[in-house]
Parts: structure tokens; sequence; C-alpha cells
């Protein structure tokens, strides 16, 4: 097993850190870091950035040859960290010979720890895992805004100002991980893509405060009767979906092909997409057909056709409600845009 430890909080010196332990390639772009395993420890990257009011977030996404524990300092700036499990398993425990807790796929976990305590995170070997952590330093911000955000989650999970350390492990979320995904599919460079990164960290830590709320609500979990295995089969079924919503689907044929009852299909979708399957493929063909309309030349009764509509009224009517303007607005409005451009 190998121990990496970690006795900062700023994110160049992390990554310095990690490239020093695990080697590899070290980008920076834009405040932006990228390590890129080479094989000696394992393969994968680990990406971080900085953001404003003392955040910051890192992803892991690794395979490597060997147990690996993160030996991680907490600071007098006392930290919560947010993760989110996308892809195999993350063990954690504060200090070495803690209680082991186990973060498993599709679950979010907040930690919060005393000062200088240590939170050991623990990869398992020959097995991809894939974290996401948002660090948030609660004692730190840079303008009156911030400092609310900060004092309210100080406030939040260290009840009546007590620094002590907690773990909670929620129940499955799919829609925290499509969340996540959105932030290896920004093109944009510069000051759009720093403020896109910042709007999806917030959107996913809101949604893990969520989750926590959720499950102090409900005890009951959140993911149903659905395994992870049939977690899995509805996120490509989803994606299936997405990539091909002009065909002509029912639920009984995607049943078929998922190998999952109707109800537990339509149990995934809700739990993924809040929709039912029916209103996901309608909102897909939707979504293609905004495309189609802003980047090709195809008339609108040929987009219609083209994404499996056969009614260009019901078309016209679900498009406006989506967008709040007719598809031919919507073209004209496109073609002007072109011709000034």
């Amino acid at each position: 097993m190998k121990t990496t430890y970690i006795k900062t909080q700023k994110i160049e010196e992390i990554f310095n850190d990690l490239q020093t332990n695990f080697g590899g390639n070290l980008n920076v772009s834009a405040a932006e870091f990228k390590l890129d395993l080479n094989g000696q420890f394992g393969s994968g990257d680990i990406r971080g950035i900085s953001l404003k009011n003392g955040m910051s977030y890192i992803e892991f996404d690794v395979d490597l040859h060997d147990d690996v524990v993160l030996n991680i300092s907490a600071t007098k700036n006392l930290p919560i960290y947010f993760a989110y499990c996308a892809a195999g398993s993350l063990g954690h425990s504060f200090g070495e010979n803690g209680k082991q807790n186990i973060l498993k796929k599709y679950q979010t976990g907040i930690l919060t720890c005393k000062r200088a305590e240590e939170n050991n995170l623990t990869f398992s070997k020959d097995q991809r895992t894939k974290i996401s952590l948002i660090v948030v330093n609660t004692t730190k911000s840079e303008n009156k805004e911030g400092f609310n955000l900060n004092k309210k989650l100080r406030n939040t999970f260290f009840e009546d100002n007590t620094i002590h350390s907690s773990i909670y492990i929620g129940a499955c979320n799919l829609k925290i991980g499509e969340k996540i995904k959105e932030l290896n599919t920004i093109r944009y460079t510069g000051i759009v893509r720093r403020l896109m990164i910042e709007s999806i960290v917030h959107m996913v830590l809101a949604m893990e405060i969520q989750q926590r709320e959720d499950d102090m609500v409900n005890a009951e979990n959140q993911t149903g009767t659905l395994t992870i295995s049939e977690m899995d089969t509805i996120k490509e079924i989803s994606e299936f979906v997405s990539n091909y919503p002009e065909n002509d689907y029912t639920l009984k044929m995607l049943s078929r092909k998922s190998g999952l009852s109707n109800s537990k299909l339509q149990e995934g979708f809700k739990l993924l997409h809040n929709r039912t399957v029916r209103d996901f493929i309608i909102h897909e063909r939707i979504k293609k057909s905004e495309k189609l309309i802003r980047t090709t030349d195809l008339n609108i009764s040929q987009v219609v056709y083209s994404i499996g509509f056969t009614s260009r009224s019901y078309f016209s009517k679900i498009f406006k409600q989506k967008y709040n303007c007719s598809p031919k607005f919507y073209k004209e409005n496109q073609n002007s845009i072109a011709v000034t451009a």
C-alpha cells in the first residue's frame, strides 16, 4: 500500500505533491491542473481547479496498480469535502486507525473534520475509480456573497459552531453523475469556460446538499428497488435514446432491450431524468430538433419527420413549450444572427 500525504489546500501544491508521488505529466492551463499518469503507478488522470470564495474542485479518474491512501490534513479553514463516486468505490477513515467507511458507486459523501485531523481516502488497486471532490474552506471568502455562503455551510455542517468530525454517505443519485459529466464536455476557453465550470460545480454542490436533506426527511432509499447494475442499464438505455431519438420506441421494446420490467424502467428514468420514458424520448427529440434548426438548412417539415414526429402542429406546440417561441421564429432568428455575424 502506498500513502501520499497532502498537508495543504492550495491546488498548485496539491498537484505538485501528487506528481512527486505518482509521476506522470502535469499540465497547467488557465489555472486548471491535469496530471496524466504515465503507467508506472497506474493509468488515468487527476484534474483540479481553484475557484473563488475558498472553493476548489478535484476529480480522480484512475486505475492504480497498488492500493493508495491519500492522507489529507484538515486546516484552520475548516474545509468541508463534498464527494461523489461515479465509478468504483472509495474508502474513508479519520486517521489511520479510524473506522473505515465505503463510498460506493453513485453515492454522495460529505465530510467535516476537526482542525489538523487527517482524512484517509483509500483507492483500491486494479479498479477504475472516478471520484469528484468539491472542497469548501468555510472560514475563507473573498466577498460578502462568498462569506454568506461559507458561513451558512459552516453553520449547517458544524452545528452550534461545534468543531467535530463527521461523515455522511447518502443514497445513490444518478442526476449528480450526469451533471458532473457536463464538466468534461465544455469546449469553451477563457472566462466563459471558467464561468461554466463554476456554475456546474455550484449546481453539483447544491444537489449534494439537497440529497442530504432529502435523506434526512425520508429515510427510505431514494433508488427504490433498483440495484447498481440496473442503474447502469438505465444509463445505457438513456444514452441510446439520446443518440437515436428519432427511432420509433415503445416502452415494451425498451424493456425487452434493457432486460428490465416496465415498472423498473419507468422508476429508473424518473430517478435519473425526472421524466417518464415517453417524456424523455420527446425531450430528446426536441433537443435534436433545436440543433437541426440551428445548424442545418432543413426546413421545419423536414426537421419534424427526421426526428420521428408525424405531426407538425404537435411538434410546434411542444417546441414552443420548451423554447418559448415557434420553430419558424427560431429558425428565422438563427438565420438573422448568421447574416449579422
